[in-house]
């Protein structure tokens, strides 16, 4: 299958690329800069030139792969998705795979929340035959956003501060596992024109989270409930001071809220089955150098 990629150079894509490649596929991701080609080459796809920002571009690129499947692991939050939609549609590409995120269902209000959501309904109202993927949050490898930073931090202090006691629900999820439902949601026809939540196998309250990633890098922490409001008055006084603040204040508003989904579609029509976090945590503290 010939598959075409945006968002291949990020950390998501490079587990994409690379399971796509040992898979047998032949794979093009499109690449914005110098840097973002050498990344898809060498996770064994193709480069091709595009900027997302350039409407004119992605057209071109989309027109000159001659693509099975699209696969889009670029944000939707960016506002990209008409765009990619029109390429696609000019193109004559059928079958499309988006990865959006659960993040949309949090009762907060983000800009992205509803740039995400738009572009959700403007890919379901599409003459595509689109699949949409819903991850939790990613972790798995030194390079994701959150779980390495949790690491690093349970490695440097006795104790922790927990917002509001940890008691909500939380079901992170590992990279290779969203990367091989993402090639299934791919390879498999009858998952055209469904939405599927990809989440690990249960949801754990947010404490037991920490203490398995205490125990993935061998460090005796002591966790400490705190009171979430003051913390979120003071990281909105931080936001205030800097434009990179160390957490914002929506983070940490959405420590009090459940984040459980159900994984039953996805398990029936992508084969999904997902690692179980402590494994999947302690694996990442070894590709770290934190392991216990």
């Amino acid at each position: 299958m010939r598959l075409l990629v945006t968002g291949g150079s990020g950390f998501l894509g490079g587990h994409v690329l690379a399971a796509a490649a040992r898979r047998g596929h032949e794979v093009l991701a499109l690449a914005r800069s110098p840097g973002a080609a050498r990344a898809v080459a060498s996770a064994g796809a193709r480069p091709v030139s595009g900027d997302l920002d350039d409407s004119r571009q992605v057209g071109e690129a989309f027109l000159m792969a001659r693509c099975d499947v699209l696969v889009t692991l670029s944000s939707l939050g960016y506002g990209h998705g008409p765009a990619i939609i029109a390429a696609a549609e000019r193109a004559g590409i059928r079958r499309a795979v988006f990865v959006s995120t659960t993040a949309v269902t949090t009762s907060l209000d983000p800009p992205t929340k509803r740039i995400r959501l738009a572009a959700e309904d403007q890919i379901m109202a599409s003459a595509l035959d689109w699949t949409i993927l819903r991850p939790t949050m990613i972790y798995g490898t030194p390079q994701d956003r959150n779980l390495s930073r949790l690491l690093t931090m349970l490695c440097r202090t006795p104790v922790f501060p927990v917002p509001g006691g940890g008691v909500h629900l939380h079901q992170p999820v590992h990279v290779a596992d969203v990367a091989a439902a993402v090639l299934a949601a791919a390879e498999r026809g009858h998952a055209a024109r469904r939405s599927y939540d990809v989440a690990g196998p249960r949801p754990m309250p947010f404490i037991e989270l920490l203490r398995e990633s205490a125990a993935a890098v061998g460090r005796r922490v002591a966790f400490v409930p705190v009171p979430l409001w003051p913390l979120v008055a003071l990281a909105r006084a931080c936001e205030r001071l800097t434009p990179r603040p160390g957490i914002r204040a929506e983070q940490l508003l959405r420590l009090a809220e459940d984040k459980a989904f159900a994984i039953d579609a996805a398990v029936r029509d992508l084969s999904y089955a997902p690692r179980a976090f402590a494994p999947g945590i302690r694996d990442q503290a070894r590709a770290m150098g934190l392991a216990a």
